[in-house]
């Protein structure tokens, strides 16, 4: 990477001879003769560092250093000064100078000079980017996951969360829709601002309309007092808006006129209000099909899809179990004051062959569940919730304690050859014995019926 110098200083002389030195140094060097003009190419932007004197006319070097500083302080700057002003060069180290070189220039020393000025820039540049990533990590730290399905979400809200537009998450129930919201929220511009949520499930069309828009007195029967709504409690910031494929067509219209007009009525009000609101939906339904059925507005679908984010199932990302288990284990452990460490195999394979039709938050409640019942500190077959344990009788032999092996071995072939449909020879491969053995076994158990499949 070559650095780029801007040199700023009404003496042509020493301006293009500081050009011509620090060029051969290997840095792109560029020049003007006044304060003011100085100022305006900084402005334009890829200057990594600024020479500048501090007597000028017009624009001051001071002023000059000043504005830098407040625009940009990781550029650094150095002043240039005569034998007789050395304590304004001091005063220019107060105000942000990286360093000051008194005239006549020692050459030697400005390249020592801007070579470690340049160092040190990129030193702040790096450990501004760790600060940047470590916050990011912050803001998803609630979202546990490190798949490739996930890896793609994570970066969506990155690329999304400072833009304005509307993001539309989908995904089926219990994947972490809010959480989503939640970290698109906190990486935003917004993020000092209000994050107001409404479930619109939850809500009756009636009550819905007024918790959005808000009421004025009289309204309705019961509207004793103007009420705001969420639209307003949310201005400059975020509003989530989940289970949005709910929502019937009378909402959906001035939902609509909201996003296209940035503008509502309270209901009962006749009171135009203003809003800067970024909307944020969310919905566990195919809202392509809802649109060909008629109950979701297809103009309002592309108002709300400018920015798509779909969180996948956890029966897609499995290889995210290990790393979910852990901070579930961790959160209910330190919460139930159980020294909980983990789970053993046998629980772990039941774990990770289920399927979730609750996704991560069933998966939460299980572990939660596991926590509280466990007698040890190892999550154990036993200590898991019966939907688990049931699942787990499909592909398992079940033989009780205390039986002896001549019993255990009829338990093994019989219920095996159930689950293979009776294929005789199936049966005798899986269980790794000859077909003769295996007929004349349930020859002396009556129950061969001579068929050779």
């Amino acid at each position: 990477m070559k650095f780029k110098l801007l040199i700023v200083d009404d003496e042509k002389n020493i301006r293009e001879g500081l050009a011509a030195a620090l060029e051969m140094d290997g840095y792109e060097v560029e020049t003007t003769a006044a304060g003011d003009e100085g100022w305006k190419r900084f402005q334009k932007g890829d200057i990594d560092l600024v020479i500048t004197d501090l007597r000028m006319p017009g624009l001051s070097g001071e002023v000059l250093l000043k504005r830098i500083v407040a625009e940009t302080p990781v550029v650094p700057v150095i002043v240039l000064t005569g034998h007789g002003t050395v304590e304004t060069a001091v005063a220019a180290m107060r105000d942000g100078a990286y360093d000051f070189l008194t005239k006549p220039l020692n050459l030697d020393r400005l390249s020592l000079l801007v070579k470690r000025a340049l160092q040190n820039r990129e030193l702040v540049l790096r450990q501004y980017r760790l600060e940047e990533e470590l916050e990011k990590k912050k803001k998803f730290e609630d979202i546990i996951g490190n798949s490739v399905s996930m890896r793609k979400v994570f970066d969506t809200i990155s690329r999304a969360a400072p833009a304005k537009a509307s993001v539309l998450i989908t995904g089926e129930s219990g994947v972490g829709k809010e959480l989503v919201a939640d970290a698109i929220h906190e990486l935003s511009p917004r993020k000092g601002k209000p994050l107001i949520k409404v479930h619109c499930a939850a809500l009756a069309s009636s009550i819905l309309e007024s918790e959005l828009f808000g009421h004025e007195k009289g309204a309705f029967t019961g509207a004793v007092s103007r009420v705001r709504g969420r639209f307003e409690l949310a201005n400059e910031g975020t509003l989530f808006l989940d289970e949005i494929g709910e929502i019937d067509q009378s909402i959906q219209i001035k939902l609509l006129r909201v996003l296209q007009e940035k503008e509502f009525e309270r209901v009962g009000g006749e009171e135009t209000i203003e809003t800067d609101v970024r909307i944020v939906a969310a919905t566990n339904k195919d809202l392509k099909a809802e649109i060909k059925k008629g109950n979701f507005r297809e103009d309002l679908y592309f108002r709300l899809n400018v920015v798509n984010i779909h969180v996948p199932p956890l029966r897609e990302r499995k290889d995210d179990i290990p790393l979910l288990l852990a901070s579930f284990i961790k959160e209910f452990s330190r919460e139930n004051g159980k020294p909980v460490e983990g789970v053993d195999d046998k629980a772990r394979a039941l774990l990770y062959s289920y399927d979730w039709p609750g996704n991560v938050r069933e998966l939460r409640n299980c572990v939660e569940s596991s926590v509280v019942m466990t007698k040890g500190s190892i999550i154990t077959e036993r200590d898991l919730p019966p939907t688990l344990t049931r699942q787990s009788d499909e592909g398992w032999i079940r033989i009780p304690l205390g039986t002896n092996l001549e019993e255990s071995e009829k338990i093994i072939i019989r219920d095996t050859l159930s689950s293979l449909k009776g294929n005789k020879s199936k049966t005798a491969e899986v269980l790794a014995i000859g077909r003769k053995t295996l007929h004349r076994k349930l020859s002396e158990w009556g129950e061969d019926d001579g068929n050779e499949e």
